[in-house]
């Protein structure tokens, strides 16, 4: 079930906060209802996050990470054919194809991924370049002008 709400009057009173909004309307929109797969989001430290996602059943060649620009896509496609001579009684592990897709913020960057124990994480960190960076200006103090008097 999904809510929609209207934008419009933000649009209406701010400049410049478009990609704002499409960016909070596009993550309402890509769920898609479910929650699989199930994933955590933890922060590692002051710039370095980590992404941790239960893909129960893929093998690492099934998996695919790709960054593109500010936004990292997850996707999982099971063999095919892997599963057709099978009978299950009860399935309670989904192992159906997936995508997923992560908004992350400037500067974010993944720096590595690994698959253990059916867990699959993903290694983020935010690399602020050096012209963004705040730095300090030094302040350079004038000499006192002096006055000449005549006496």
């Amino acid at each position: 079930m999904r809510n929609d709400f209207d934008f419009a009057p933000f649009y209406r009173a701010t400049v410049g906060f478009d990609r704002v909004f499409d960016l909070l309307d596009s993550v309402a929109t890509q769920t898609n209802g479910t929650g699989y797969p199930p994933y955590n989001i933890e922060k590692a430290g002051d710039d370095a996050y980590r992404i941790v996602m239960a893909v129960a059943g893929f093998a690492d060649s099934e998996l695919n990470v790709t960054q593109k620009e500010s936004e990292l896509l997850v996707t999982g496609q099971t063999a095919p054919n892997s599963e057709a001579d099978k009978e299950y009684l009860y399935r309670g592990i989904a192992g159906r194809n997936f995508e997923r897709r992560f908004q992350l913020a400037d500067h974010v960057k993944v720096v590595g991924a690994k698959l253990a124990n059916g867990l699959l994480t993903i290694e983020l960190k935010r690399e602020i370049p050096e012209e963004k960076k705040p730095r300090a200006i030094r302040i350079e103090a004038q000499a006192a002008q002096r006055t000449i008097t005549q006496q």
